[in-house]
């Protein structure tokens, strides 16, 4: 699924939750959670927050939002049996935002859309590594990311509700 330059990217809030809940559900709701998070740790972003590297060793967060890409493709690849993203090509920061909110809404409407529990055997890696492992690891990059771009002058949006998935007006 290519994002499109007219299409409205998901994640501005979060998707309403469901009534009853399920591995699947509850798995979909933290991927739901990530992208919003990430859709506003990422949202407004200029060069010069992309540029921005806090210290001689450190990643400058294009390299952080380009890791974050990088582990919502293995997300995606590792959850879908098809429709992967085979994409090999080096993308610039708006596609790479774009697709990564695409990957994580397609994980999530897999999960939510499938009715069997997912299956430990329907992947090459455990499932639960995929929520200790890429899920939890890019909830921590999305923070970083929050971080840098309040050290480069840029603070994340006050009018974010985190607990509510909401936007403030």
């Amino acid at each position: 699924m290519k994002a499109q330059a007219d299409e409205v990217l998901p994640y501005y809030e979060i998707p309403d939750y469901n009534e009853t809940y399920t591995a699947n559900s509850v798995t979909a709701r933290m991927v739901d959670g990530l992208g919003f998070r990430y859709y506003w740790a990422t949202e407004g972003l200029r060069k010069d927050d992309l540029n921005y590297k806090p210290s001689e060793t450190g990643r400058e967060t294009i390299e952080t939002i380009e890791h974050i890409y990088n582990l919502s493709k293995f997300i995606r690849n590792s959850v879908l049996t098809n429709n992967k993203d085979a994409n090999k090509e080096k993308l610039d920061f708006e596609s790479m935002r774009k697709q990564t909110l695409w990957n994580f809404k397609l994980v999530s409407e897999t999960l939510i859309n499938t009715s069997e529990a997912y299956k430990l055997e329907d992947s090459e890696v455990p499932f639960w590594n995929i929520i200790n492992g890429p899920i939890s690891d890019t909830l921590w990059h999305c923070g970083q990311v929050v971080l840098l771009r309040r050290a480069s002058g840029n603070p994340f949006n006050s009018k974010v509700n985190l607990f509510s998935g909401k936007v403030k007006q």
